[in-house]
């Protein structure tokens, strides 16, 4: 049976969710490895911006909006500046706290949507995002999950530029393509990233540190590819199609990805969390359902 024309936003925002979930792991693992943050972020936006390019090449021109020159600018909040505020918090908290506090992400996304855009989530969908982020707290929660204040607030800013940065590109995409609005946001916080980090590097602020083997290269390609190109490509793609508001209310999946991830390398997972991991996926689940079956769950103010 075919799937419905309903269904194609919603597992496109779904894949990018475990894009972003294996992502993280992969970034994480690149900075144990000795790579600052500065640095792995330029290599990582390098890397998606070769891919992206790779197959913009084969595709061939497409239409341009007059917003894209405004999506373009978008691409210096996410991910330049909130993926630079969000490596160098992960330096000082660990990677669960990380993902507790990125939790926070879909109620931003959901009140500036009401502010900006006008959306407003029915009951049925902001419950489920309510039990979702349960799950999360469920998912996330160890003993060791900790971390300094400098990285708590650094990562809550992450999380604050994303939502906004979420909520403008739904507002600004008309005709353009989503390969294009990735492909010159990424290009944009390519830019920003490669100056900051020269700029870094001549005012001896931080050293360079690039990866001194040919695994940690790959490594950080990878994580590029994975966290930044094709995750953002599926979201913009899903964005196109969904609400803003409910397009976030799937990113809690994202640490259930991210813990599964961890499993797969060995990370041993509790009981609690194999639980509080179903429940986001149920939750999430429900409001897929919600939306394929064709009841809008947004209305326009």
């Amino acid at each position: 049976m075919p799937a419905l024309p309903s269904s194609r936003p919603v597992l496109l925002v779904v894949a990018a969710t475990a894009c972003w979930g294996c992502g993280t792991v992969l970034s994480k693992q690149v900075l144990d490895r000795g790579v600052p943050p500065l640095t792995l972020l330029a290599i990582e936006l390098g890397a998606s911006c070769l891919v992206l390019a790779l197959v913009h090449g084969r595709v061939g021109p497409t239409t341009r909006s007059p917003a894209l020159g405004r999506l373009a600018l978008l691409g210096l909040l996410n991910p330049g500046l909130a993926y630079g505020l969000g490596l160098l918090g992960l330096l000082s908290i660990t990677a669960s706290m990380s993902v507790l506090l990125w939790a926070s992400e879909p109620l931003a996304i959901i009140v500036l949507a009401r502010v900006l855009l006008g959306e407003r989530l029915g009951a049925f969908t902001t419950a489920a995002v309510g039990v979702a982020i349960v799950g999360v707290v469920l998912v996330v929660h160890s003993p060791g999950a900790s971390g300094s204040a400098r990285g708590v607030v650094l990562s809550l800013a992450a999380v604050a530029t994303c939502a906004v940065y979420s909520v403008l590109t739904r507002r600004f995409l008309l005709d353009d393509s989503s390969l294009n609005v990735v492909l010159v946001q990424q290009l944009a916080a390519l830019g920003c990233a490669v100056l900051v980090t020269f700029a870094a590097v001549t005012t001896q602020s931080v050293e360079l540190g690039l990866p001194k083997d040919p695994t940690t290269w790959a490594l950080a390609c990878l994580s590029g590819a994975v966290y930044y190109c094709f995750a953002f490509w599926f979201f913009v793609g899903g964005l196109r199609r969904l609400p803003a508001a409910t397009a976030g209310s799937f990113l809690p999946l994202i640490p259930v990805f991210g813990l599964t991830a961890s499993h797969g390398l060995g990370e041993r997972l509790e009981a609690a969390q194999w639980a509080g991991a179903a429940i986001v996926v149920a939750a999430t689940a429900a409001v897929a359902v919600r939306h394929v079956r064709r009841r809008p769950d947004v209305d326009a103010a």
